[in-house]
């Protein structure tokens, strides 16, 4: 993935809105939901979900398709892996550090918690 795309794909879930909407829509899978649906989840008037949509679909974070008359929208898990990996690889240069905190926790276990950091000076 190139340069420009990552940064468009990361610019774009850097507002809290879409980053919330990405959230919702990932454990949908293929099923998605509808526009009118996610602008209620949202609290969002049909404009500005609208505007936000465009965003994520643009930079390849999310996929819509029409059923008749409504517009269904899922994450794009190639998109966002593709973002994703690019990330680790490109910019963290595959860091084993970096890489262990993308694991998911053995069942069972309790995740570490960050270390405590003062303040930035």
């Amino acid at each position: 993935m190139d340069r420009s795309k990552v940064l468009a794909a990361l610019s774009a879930l850097a507002n809290d809105k879409r980053f919330e909407l990405v959230c919702l829509l990932m454990p949908l899978g293929e099923t998605g939901l509808s526009a009118g649906e996610i602008g209620r989840h949202l609290g969002m008037t049909s404009s500005r979900l609208s505007f936000h949509l465009a965003a994520l679909e643009q930079a390849g974070l999310i996929r819509s398709r029409r059923v008749s008359r409504k517009v269904f929208y899922m994450a794009d898990l190639r998109g966002l892996g593709q973002t994703i990996g690019s990330l680790l690889r490109d910019c963290c240069m595959d860091h084993p550090e970096v890489r262990a905190c993308c694991q998911p926790p053995a069942p069972g276990a309790i995740a570490p918690k960050a270390p405590a950091r003062g303040p930035e000076r």
